[in-house]
């Protein structure tokens, strides 16, 4: 754990050094958070190579946003309503999301099954697939889903704002003001999710070894900790449609979804029937997410 730590803030120091290299050189300062978030992955990526351990690069996802979300708040010199409850969201699900890492990690020596089956599968394109399908592919998409995120510190929460963004006072702070409370409760409710079928999966692992779990909210979906995890992205960009509107930074809770739809689940169905007997029909009588 100390040693992933170390890695962490190494990668988190060669960031924040780029990103003032940059910004003091005249780069647009969003620019600037892209490329420093791309070369803290890249050491976070050196770090699994030398550990033979694709899994290093596991809680960079979680740890991630809510850093930056946080160092954004300082460098712009932005408390505003949005903000605080960015922060607030960001840091919940940060925390839930690394606890969960930490109860399951198993140490430096420990692979996770998926980057285990690529190694076996694709020798010789494996480390093409490690920096650029593993490290980078999710480092981008969570940036794309932040993105809505950091447009909340360009601006202020009074009235001037309100008018600036809508026009004409179409829009009252207090529709504002709900619509963005609403993203909130839904980042919360959404961690909240995750936090409670952890719970349940852990206690369930533990009682009934090799069985896939049934009880709970994983009785209402088979994949309720990745909807809570969808859900939160779409809260941030909830909060975001309260004062920017409807534009294309919607992209990326929908390059999150498509993350999880396309890659994620389908990888954890096919292990799932595979090694656990009863689950094909489980997965008949039992929704994805909803």
């Amino acid at each position: 754990m100390a040693l992933i730590a170390a890695i962490y803030v190494m990668a988190g120091l060669a960031g924040l050094l780029l990103f003032r290299y940059l910004t003091n050189n005249s780069m647009q300062p969003l620019w600037a958070l892209l490329l420093a978030d791309v070369l803290a992955t890249v050491v976070v990526w050196l770090s699994g190579l030398l550990y033979e351990n694709v899994s290093v690069y596991d809680p960079y996802w979680s740890v991630f946003p809510p850093v930056a979300f946080l160092m954004w708040a300082f460098y712009t010199h932005t408390w505003s309503l949005p903000v605080i409850l960015l922060l607030i969201a960001s840091w919940y699900w940060g925390w839930r999301l690394t606890r969960n890492w930490m109860l399951t990690f198993k140490g430096i020596a420990h692979e996770d099954w998926r980057y285990t089956k690529y190694r076996r599968l694709h020798p010789a394109v494996f480390h093409t697939i490690n920096f650029f399908g593993l490290n980078l592919m999710p480092t981008l998409v969570v940036f794309a889903a932040m993105l809505p995120g950091l447009k909340l510190f360009e601006w202020g929460f009074g009235l001037k704002d309100v008018y600036t963004l809508y026009g004409k006072g179409i829009c009252s702070p207090l529709v504002t003001t709900l619509h963005l409370c609403l993203g909130f409760v839904v980042c919360l409710t959404a961690a909240t999710i995750q936090l409670i079928a952890d719970k349940q999966i852990h206690d369930f692992r533990a009682a009934n070894p090799g069985l896939y779990c049934n009880v709970g909210l994983w009785k209402r979906g088979r994949h309720p900790n990745y909807f809570g995890e969808i859900l939160f992205w779409w809260g941030i960009w909830i909060m975001y449609l309260a004062l920017g509107g409807f534009d294309w930074y919607i992209c990326g809770p929908i390059a999150m979804t498509a993350l999880f739809l396309g890659i994620s689940i389908p990888l954890m169905e096919k292990r799932q029937l595979q090694n656990k007997p009863g689950y094909a029909e489980y997965r008949k009588q039992t929704r994805m997410l909803i």
